[in-house]
């Protein structure tokens, strides 16, 4: 594998194409959410709906890579890095589906603040960047302000405490899976390739959840008409959330990429409190601060010229 410099400190083009894919990813993650919260409400099967919602994905990003001819052999390392890296996407986005009617959406897009810290933590641990005193208190803040969050909500959500504890083992799936998809690029892989294999990836694993927990419920997609804009409205989200999704990890590598969280939290908090009609979370402004400022201080710790493993 290769090295990038820095992107978070770079100049010039890389920097901001990466800073722009960072904000239009964490944007549509964010929007994604919403999207699934507003399907529920219409009576969407869950896990159906986040399954074709993929596969349509996968069929428009696999057309597009084959008339871009950006195909590479289908062997036993691609169609592990799809299988693997499919059941990292499908965990974390079937629990939010499930989830998103028990804990909000602003609550769960707060959850996805968090993989940053432990992409780091996992980066370290795995030799891909050193540790330093100042990236550990950012790290420590951070997980500070995700347990005051969970625990305001636990109070504000009877009942629902399982489903907050589910949602905050979210960030571990998604942390590990930022780290894999850097580790197990294969050789000459396009992104918009590889994110077409993951959605297939998650599809398979998605389809036996859906015939034991949703029997028979895939034609409700296509008899309700609000069901299927909201569908189709999905399926746009993904396209341009997982196109870039990939361009970003190669430009600048996982630890960068996990910063979408931070545009996904205040973005998706924003959306659920002012057009959702959410109630904001009990000491939300005390654990945004502390996710903030566990962030500015992670970012700004980032030494000149540090190089972290990326894609090829």
């Amino acid at each position: 594998m290769g090295k990038l410099q820095d992107i978070g400190k770079g100049n010039g083009s890389a920097g901001l194409k990466a800073f722009a894919c960072l904000l239009i990813v964490g944007s549509f993650l964010a929007l994604s959410l919403v999207v699934a919260k507003l399907a529920d409400a219409a009576g969407a099967p869950r896990l159906s709906f986040l399954m074709v919602a993929l596969l349509v994905t996968g069929l428009l990003l696999m057309g597009l890579a084959i008339w871009q001819r950006n195909l590479v052999p289908l062997n036993l390392r691609v169609l592990e890095y799809a299988l693997v890296t499919g059941a990292f996407l499908a965990l974390p986005n079937a629990l939010g589906f499930l989830a998103v009617r028990h804990v909000g959406a602003g609550f769960l897009s707060m959850s996805y603040a968090f993989p940053i810290l432990l992409t780091w933590l996992m980066a370290v641990v795995l030799g891909m960047e050193a540790a330093r005193g100042l990236r550990l208190l950012g790290v420590l803040l951070g997980l500070a302000g995700g347990v005051i969050l969970a625990s305001g909500k636990v109070m504000d959500l009877n009942g629902a405490t399982g489903w907050v504890i589910l949602v905050l083992a979210m960030p571990l799936a998604l942390a590990a899976g930022n780290i894999f998809r850097t580790l197990r690029w294969p050789t000459g892989a396009s992104p918009i390739y590889l994110a077409a294999l993951m959605m297939f990836g998650a599809v398979l694993s998605l389809l036996p959840f859906v015939l034991y927990f949703e029997p028979g419920q895939l034609p409700q997609l296509i008899l309700d008409l609000t069901i299927v804009k909201l569908l189709l409205l999905e399926i746009l989200v993904f396209s341009v959330l997982y196109f870039f999704y990939f361009v970003l990890q190669k430009l600048a590598g996982p630890v960068y990429l996990s910063q979408i969280g931070i545009v996904a939290a205040v973005v998706g908090a924003l959306i659920a409190i002012l057009m959702l009609g959410e109630a904001a979370p009990s000491n939300l402004a005390l654990a945004g601060s502390l996710v903030l400022a566990g962030t500015v201080i992670f970012q700004l710790s980032a030494p000149k010229g540090m190089s972290e493993k990326c894609s090829p």
